[in-house]
Order: C-alpha cells, then sequence, then structure tokens
C-alpha cells in the first residue's frame, strides 16, 4: 500500500485495504472501531489510528478469528491509553484456540488423506487385476 495521507476519507480507505465502504461501516456499527470524525457532508474521513486499528481487525480476520471474539478483544482494549496488558491475555487466549481448532483440522486431514490413498490404491490394485473387487 503506498502512503496514506490523513485524515483519509471512506471510500479512498475502502479500495486501498481492497474492501466495501459497508464493510467499515459495519465495524463501526458493532463497536470494532471508535468513533469516526466527519466532514461537513457527514463523510467518514478516518486517521492513523483508525487505519491501524482496521487493519488489525483484518488481520484477525484473516487468522480466523471470529467477530465476537474481535469484540471481545476490542472491551479489552482501551485505544486512548494503549494498555496491552488488558488484551494481551485475551489475545493469546483465542489465538490458542485457534492453534487448537487448527491443529485438529490438520490431524483431520491427514486421515482423509491417508484414506483417500489407500483408496486410491484399491482401486489401482483392481484395475490391474491384483484383487478382486468387492461385491
Amino acid at each position: 500500500m503506498d502512503k496514506i495521507e490523513y485524515p483519509i476519507q471512506i471510500g479512498e480507505l475502502a479500495r486501498r485495504l481492497g474492501i466495501t465502504t459497508r464493510t467499515i461501516r459495519y465495524y463501526e456499527e458493532i463497536g470494532l472501531m471508535g468513533q469516526t470524525e466527519r466532514l461537513g457532508g457527514g463523510t467518514r474521513t478516518y486517521q492513523k489510528s483508525d487505519v491501524l486499528r482496521l487493519k488489525f481487525i483484518l488481520k484477525l480476520k484473516e487468522m480466523g478469528i471470529t467477530l465476537k471474539e474481535m469484540q471481545e478483544l476490542a472491551d479489552n482494549f482501551d485505544t486512548s491509553n494503549q494498555d496491552f496488558t488488558r488484551i494481551t491475555p485475551t489475545l493469546l487466549e483465542i489465538l490458542d484456540r485457534h492453534i487448537g481448532t487448527i491443529d485438529q483440522k490438520i490431524a483431520n486431514l491427514s486421515s482423509l488423506r491417508q484414506e483417500i490413498v489407500g483408496y486410491r490404491q484399491r482401486i489401482l490394485d483392481i484395475l490391474n487385476g491384483e484383487t478382486e473387487p468387492v461385491r
């Protein structure tokens, strides 16, 4: 992303981040974003701290963190005093849960892969006349 000049309007911010203005407004509505500044015509504008928070939200979403979990993080983080002692344990707990979920998915996929490889081999054996088809 090229250098952003602040304040930045909602349309330009959405375009640069590859999301819709509706997404940004929704994050505001549910309390993930703080209050934004408005221009005379009501157009939303964002400062650097707003953009950093939005990028953090998008990164969490990319990692599979739910909106409910993000809300929990937002409730534990005061942007005005940047108190990381309250958000860090909650964030670590959420990340640990996701690591466990990912590990379980990997184990399930590995098991599925082994089953598919075995099934494929049985099909090849049947095609090569090495085994009788199951009837």
